[in-house]
């Protein structure tokens, strides 16, 4: 997660501390030649080992319950699409609250906010252990969401204060994988847990972020940011306009979307008038930029479409039990996982623009297989999973490396922050979209090689989501084709 961070300050006891960077892609506030900063990056490689731990944590908890929606809608007998706000609300609070933790930590120390969320992140898992109502439950995911969205804004602040930045990839890349171990290893866990227990156990794995924080306390330094006050007026008009349009998306009232509308009406007259709004408006002026963010928006739509629609497939069509459905879920996010760092090697290599049509065609390959044979033994399932979960990993690493280009120093915090926050949402908007699409289901396939009438629905949207690829990829060779990058 990317955040904005305070001007430079002069340091009249470092002078090298008061050079700056002539590169666009420079975010850290000291020379890597430093000799000062040798101590910050030893407690950097402490740190970057605990965040690893504390990201698999986050990323458990975000996917977890993916798993055993089914089984929550069966014990609560609700419609799947009251159920998904499971998934969608823990979303769309993680959204906002990264980037206001991003913000926050440029006035107040790093280790209180972390102090703070992780303790939520804690107080959430125990509620969710003891709940009996549905209504706990989402009050549950509420006060994990509040506390585990200071984590994405720390896994970017890190590697940007105590690592030169030539080996501040090597950071990134460690935190990369310990998302992608935190998604592997999430349906391992969740079958297991509810094979054996109840699936509110999936609660107490959470409960580990607790031990991460005397290490929080004891390396990270006493920094506190200088930046300026926070815009809550215009944060709150972002928050009601997401919120509403998910309420609408849901709920299919278009009262709820007109409210959204003029919640999104007054948040951009706030950041037009603001002395320092949520959100600088001249960063809508760079044309590549705003091409990017409706870019990201769409792939990250697409690309919900594998963790939340999947496991709904194999429950309805398959008939698996959730234990089940998590192993079939395995080997793609292990596989994903082991692939990582090698998105990022191949971008220097061959060049972002490569590494995008690689993850396109993967992920097309991805949605034309599942679309055309959604009655097909689960374990086909599971391997086609393989192309889209590696395509969806590539095509983040190409998206965000290219977008940061467009950027000048100066707008590269807050620009990557606004990226990562409207990815999330588009995240939390569509569970709602395909919830609604699936609880309607369909009389006929738009696939002639789909012949399971059961599986129409799944097959449809999938097919739809291949071609939105096709056209996802046009729209970047079109926009950034001509955008070299260092490495391209």
């Amino acid at each position: 997660m990317a955040i904005e961070q305070p001007l430079h300050q002069p340091n009249p006891q470092n002078p090298h501390q008061n050079r700056q960077d002539p590169s666009p892609s420079r975010l850290h506030r000291q020379s890597p030649e430093d000799p000062q900063s040798t101590p910050q990056v030893e407690s950097g490689e402490k740190l970057i080992r605990v965040l690893a731990f504390t990201l698999i944590l986050s990323s458990m908890s975000a996917t977890m319950f993916n798993f055993v929606i089914p089984e929550i809608r069966e014990d609560f007998r609700l419609p799947f699409s009251q159920v998904s706000w499971v998934s969608a609300i823990y979303l769309l609070i993680y959204a906002i609250g990264a980037v206001i933790y991003g913000k926050l930590a440029d006035t107040f120390k790093l280790k209180n906010l972390l102090t703070f969320g992780l303790f939520f992140f804690f107080a959430g898992s125990l509620v969710g252990l003891a709940s009996q109502a549905y209504w706990m439950v989402l009050l549950a995911r509420v006060l994990q969401s509040v506390g585990a969205s200071v984590i994405p804004a720390t896994a970017m602040i890190i590697p940007v204060r105590y690592f030169p930045a030539e080996t501040r990839g090597r950071a990134l890349g460690i935190s990369a994988t310990g998302l992608a171990t935190g998604n592997a290893v999430g349906p391992v866990v969740s079958a297991l847990v509810v094979s054996f227990l109840h699936w509110r156990w999936l609660f107490c794995i959470p409960l580990l972020v607790l031990f991460t924080l005397p290490f929080y306390r004891k390396y990270l330094n006493h920094e506190q940011g200088g930046g300026g006050r926070i815009d809550w007026l215009g944060g709150g008009l972002l928050a009601g306009t997401v919120a509403l349009l998910m309420l609408a998306v849901t709920t299919g009232e278009w009262q709820l979307a007109a409210g959204s509308a003029l919640f999104l009406i007054g948040f951009l007259a706030r950041i037009r008038t603001a002395k320092e709004p949520f959100v600088q408006p001249r960063l809508f002026r760079n044309r590549q930029y705003t091409q990017g963010l409706v870019l990201s928006v769409l792939i990250m739509g697409v690309g919900f479409s594998l963790s939340l629609l999947t496991p709904q497939l194999l429950a309805d069509v398959h008939r698996l039990e959730p234990g089940w459905i998590g192993f079939a879920m395995v080997p793609a996010a292990v596989i994903s996982a082991l692939l990582g760092r090698k998105g990022g090697k191949l971008a220097d290599a061959k060049g972002n623009p490569f590494l995008f049509m690689t993850a396109s065609g993967l992920l097309i390959v991805c949605f034309a297989l599942m679309s055309s044979f959604t009655g097909i033994s689960p374990v086909w399932i599971s391997v086609f999973l393989v192309f889209g979960n590696v395509g969806q990993m590539f095509i983040g690493i190409a998206l965000s490396n290219t977008l940061s280009r467009t950027l000048p120093k100066e707008q590269t915090g807050v620009g990557m922050g606004l990226m990562q926050l409207l990815s999330f949402l588009s995240s939390a908007v569509s569970a709602g979209i395909y919830s609604k699409v699936t609880d309607h289901g369909a009389g006929l396939s738009l696939n002639p090689l789909n012949a399971e009438p059961e599986s129409y629905i799944y097959g449809n949207v999938y097919a739809v989501l291949a071609l939105s690829h096709i056209g996802i990829l046009v729209f970047y060779r079109f926009v950034f084709s001509r955008v070299r990058q260092a490495g391209d």
